[in-house]
């Protein structure tokens, strides 16, 4: 289900969002939201270990041209307003930004192509910083055309002057027959584990089998080059 929920593009919205630039530095974290444009979630912790909190922000254009009239399935109408991702370093003179997302990694509201698809990062918030990391989560849960359920984690650690791609945890449910099954990348030591079997009403975990694997690929990720068909190509 994920692969089809992720492969549809909107080149219109792509360019609106390439477009949109942002100052280097600033005194205040408001200084960077652009005009138009809303903070949907602000989290904070120190990500470059000097014992100051840095801030993270997914922001949300409020173009009305962008929310569109649904005639089919789901929701009566679709925010298609792009999502972009500001990770700011705190200093003495204000903030500055370290790394942004704007090639559609972050999901919109809605998505044209799948119009039951609910709001990805409603649940999950979106984004979190624990222990040093930033961390991306999204909920797949679609309201009619299918059954399963997806909820995906992708973990960042800022290495070599960059926010790499470190971990990626994905797990799955049938919303009817309860199967559950799960995969964890650690590209840190290029490790795969998938595990099937699993079932929400049965506590067991006699029927679970997990394999582990080594990846092949030696290509490294970082936050502001993935984009919304980034996880079908890599996993």
């Amino acid at each position: 289900m994920k692969k089809a929920i992720l492969s549809g593009i909107s080149l219109l919205l792509s360019s609106l969002v390439f477009s949109q630039q942002f100052p280097k530095e600033a005194a205040l974290i408001e200084d960077f939201i652009p005009k138009g444009w809303e903070v949907l979630y602000h989290v904070q912790g120190d990500l470059n270990r000097d014992k100051i909190d840095d801030h993270a922000v997914i922001i949300q254009n409020t173009d009305p041209e962008n929310i569109r009239k649904n005639e089919s399935l789901g929701t009566d109408r679709l925010n298609l307003n792009p999502r972009i991702l500001l990770v700011f370093f705190k200093n003495k003179n204000g903030y500055k930004l370290v790394a942004q997302n704007k090639r559609g990694f972050i999901p919109s509201e809605n998505s044209e192509e799948n119009p039951c698809l609910e709001d990805p990062i409603s649940e999950t918030k979106g984004i979190s910083i624990e222990k040093g990391l930033v961390k991306l989560s999204f909920n797949y849960w679609l309201s009619c055309g299918s059954w399963s359920a997806n909820m995906t984690t992708y973990t960042f650690r800022f290495q070599n002057g960059r926010f790499e791609l470190i971990g990626f945890d994905d797990s799955e449910y049938h919303r009817a027959s309860g199967e559950t099954s799960s995969s964890s990348i650690n590209f840190s030591t290029k490790k795969k584990s998938v595990t099937t079997g699993g079932n929400m009403s049965d506590d067991s975990t006699s029927r679970t089998k997990t394999t582990w694997s080594t990846l092949k690929t030696d290509m490294k990720y970082d936050l502001e080059t993935m984009d919304e068909i980034t996880p079908v190509e890599m996993f």
